[in-house]
């Protein structure tokens, strides 16, 4: 069925809301969950919010926690989430960042105890819009079976990159497994197969089974050299952080634990070479436009896809399953919030 931007996100805001969030960080987290939806990657939509709302019952989500930060170093943000809803706490870091490389060009945020971001690029874009690059790095539970191997070992460790350019700037967004464990969530919850290659079952065999794999390892992507990467870029968030490492990860998958992963923000000022913005863009367009492989498929560079779905999807919808909408429906309470396990707490 098709769901409009403006009734996904009404919903969405007011299931958080009932359950104590401010409506700032309602919506907050509401848009990041349906841009998620727009731009065609449900793994990271409306799906986690059932999972979400029910954290928050159980007092592993603080919805109004922003974080407490101090800065360890002169561009070093250390942030402490307090259990907040991701997106609240990452933006409230970026904040600080954006104000504080003015003055030094660089700046990074280390941040736990923090619930699930969704969607990197989402950040990253918002940091592009203000002129800046921006990276952002997270770590999950144990999902990714090393190279050669069959036992998930490392978290699916996304990577973010925006880069501003004259024209829309350049965002990748990736994770360092074949695919994220939320979108072989998403197929088992459709009943539809994963592709063979993704992803081993809890006994090390191959499987096309979606709700076997959940249970199993995902591939990492690239074979040794995604591997290496997911593993680099696991070691750099705890390391930065100060976070659990993939095996000891809980809380971004489950209403059961608290949310002990690690993200990284980065905002870095561009160089300040005449014209650069429309070199970058001029390059993209290059690219672009070079010889395709096949003519029906012209070359994209990343981020052009996630944009071509967003603007179609805010003009015709987009697709969501009956049952989810249904779930969500049913989720609403009555006009009186619903008291939490922070209800009363000092921040």
């Amino acid at each position: 069925m098709k769901i409009f931007e403006d009734d996904a996100l009404a919903l969405a805001t007011r299931l958080l809301v009932q359950r104590g969030a401010p409506p700032p960080n309602a919506a907050l987290q509401a848009r990041v969950l349906v841009e998620a939806e727009l731009k065609g990657h449900p793994s990271h939509g409306l799906q986690r919010l059932p999972r979400l709302l029910a954290r928050i019952e159980r007092g592993l989500a603080d919805p109004r926690a922003e974080g407490r930060a101090r800065w360890r170093a002169g561009a070093v943000l250390d942030v402490d989430g307090e259990s907040g809803l991701g997106p609240v706490v990452a933006m409230a870091g970026l904040k600080q960042l954006l104000e504080r490389a003015e003055s030094t060009g660089i700046a990074l945020a280390a941040v736990r105890n923090s619930n699930h971001l969704g969607m990197l690029a989402w950040y990253v874009e918002q940091i592009a819009a203000e002129g800046w690059i921006g990276i952002a790095m997270s770590s999950s539970e144990a999902l990714v079976h090393p190279h050669g191997g069959t036992r998930a070992m490392l978290g699916t460790n996304p990577l973010a990159i925006a880069v501003p350019t004259a024209g829309r700037p350049l965002v990748l967004d990736l994770a360092t497994s074949t695919v994220s464990m939320g979108k072989i969530h998403h197929y088992a919850a459709n009943d539809q197969p994963i592709p063979a290659g993704w992803a081993c079952d809890a006994h090390g065999r191959p499987t096309t089974d979606a709700a076997l794999a959940r249970a199993g390892a995902i591939a990492p992507f690239g074979g040794a050299k995604g591997y290496g990467i997911g593993l680099a870029l696991e070691l750099l968030v705890a390391g930065l952080a100060g976070s659990a490492l993939a095996p000891e990860v809980r809380g971004t998958l489950d209403a059961d634990f608290a949310c002990n992963k690690g993200d990284v923000l980065m905002v870095i000022q561009p160089a300040a070479a005449p014209d650069l913005a429309r070199r970058l863009a001029d390059y993209l367009d290059h690219i672009r436009n070079s010889p395709a492989a096949d003519a029906s498929q012209p070359i994209k560079v990343p981020g052009d896809g996630a944009a071509r779905r967003h603007a179609r999807s805010r003009d015709e919808g987009f697709d969501i399953s009956p049952q989810l909408w249904d779930q969500l429906g049913a989720l609403e309470l009555s006009s009186t919030p619903t008291p939490t396990a922070f209800e009363g707490q000092t921040q």
